[in-house]
């Protein structure tokens, strides 16, 4: 008995197999150079990404996972999650590193065999030649920024979960250490010193501040010191809960007062800007772009201009990091690509982690500018980025020769 196809089974299919046929023809009309070329990029491509991908992982984490596992009883169940959850982490550093390696040993093979010889032989130029991988390096930017910016900050915010509650450690999602927070004054007249209030807690940890002071300036003539061991925020009273402290009044006349009032609980009307500082990440791969401009944000409203100075720089970090994908990419198959350069694997190894190591450490030293305030942090961000550009552009030229 012939079958007959619902409307929506009937509708499904019909819908598939002309998504597969668009596929199909799309994927026909790209160039026969583009198809093969990349054909030729994927093998090493994804050599690259395991071989540089085990390295990292292995040196970052696994060895010290096995050495929790061992010495303070950590299970091996969790260990695993834990690897899983910081892969994301080093694949972000090993795109690039594999798109210099993969265009590399690539270029470098096929102008050993002579078949870029003989594509130059019918007109095809050196720079078209590239373009195909430069437009993988451009998918794997785009591919780097989703997983830097969307997957590697819930991952390691979630393995440092699961190896805290693991060993039996509190879990300690807020912290921080040196919070400081200060409160402009609205009019600069109020006093000489520009602020009504600043706050300093030797360390944030689980929502509680420890080891408070604070030094108010808010009413005019007199200076409040507040001492506490600990203080927690009300939500309720939308005020400060300060635990065992001192209260210092400092009255500024001519024979000058002093007045030492000892409290268990004292409620003190202050915003939550200290608690948002403390929940602040340190870290900032633990930021996303837009949880790192809050940061930003924050950081100038409390007047912690070298704090906000980082972010700044951070936040440009967030996008060089893939676009070193292109750079990488770029430099590797123009490199690749000079006549009577032969390279195997693990010579094209070897030169891939030199030459990361000079990206890299060209990277470390004008971010440390930038952090400092001796260069503005786009130009500290991006300075490698653009240096390497140069480099690429240059050895583009010369294999075009």
């Amino acid at each position: 008995m012939r079958r007959f196809l619902s409307y929506k089974e009937y509708d499904f299919d019909s819908l598939s197999l002309k998504l597969r046929s668009f596929l199909l023809t799309s994927w026909k009309r790209i160039p026969i150079l583009d198809r093969w070329i990349w054909g030729q990029l994927l093998p090493p491509l994804v050599f690259a990404i395991a071989a540089f991908t085990v390295v990292s992982l292995s040196v970052g984490v696994m060895f010290e996972l096995v050495r929790k596992i061992v010495e303070s009883g950590l299970p091996i169940q969790s260990a695993l999650q834990i690897l899983v959850l910081r892969l994301p982490s080093f694949l972000v550093i090993s795109f690039p590193m594999a798109m210099l390696m993969s265009s590399l040993i690539t270029y470098s093979r096929l102008s050993t065999n002579s078949e870029l010889k003989a594509l130059r032989s019918i007109g095809i130029s050196t720079t078209r030649m590239i373009i195909p991988a430069l437009i993988l390096g451009l998918f794997m930017t785009g591919l780097t920024f989703i997983f830097n910016d969307s997957i590697v900050p819930s991952s390691n915010r979630n393995a440092e979960y699961i190896f805290r509650t693991s060993l039996g450690k509190s879990i300690a999602s807020e912290k921080g250490k040196d919070i400081i927070y200060s409160k402009k004054a609205l009019n600069s007249s109020v006093n000489s010193k520009g602020l009504t209030h600043l706050f300093y807690a030797k360390e944030f940890n689980e929502g509680e501040m420890i080891d408070v002071t604070v030094l108010d300036y808010s009413v005019p003539n007199s200076t409040q010191i507040l001492l506490a061991k600990k203080a927690n925020w009300n939500e309720p009273k939308q005020k400060w809960e300060f635990k065992k402290g001192n209260i210092l009044y400092f009255v500024e006349i001519k024979d000058g007062s002093v007045t030492n009032l000892k409290f268990d609980k004292h409620l003190y009307k202050l915003d939550s800007g200290p608690k948002r500082i403390g929940e602040l990440p340190k870290d900032a791969n633990e930021m996303t772009v837009k949880e790192a401009l809050i940061a930003e944000k924050l950081y100038k409203e409390v007047g912690n201009i070298k704090e906000a100075r980082r972010i700044r720089v951070r936040i440009q970090e967030k996008f060089t990091l893939p676009i070193a994908c292109i750079v990488f990419c770029l430099i590797g198959a123009s490199l690749g690509a000079k006549p009577n350069l032969q390279t195997n694997i693990s010579q094209g190894f070897g030169l891939s982690v030199v030459l990361i190591f000079f990206y890299y450490a060209l990277s470390f030293f004008f971010s440390a500018l930038g952090v400092k305030g001796a260069l503005i942090p786009l130009f500290a961000a991006w300075s490698p980025v653009i240096i390497s550009l140069f480099c690429g552009v240059f050895l583009l030229r010369e294999a075009s020769r």
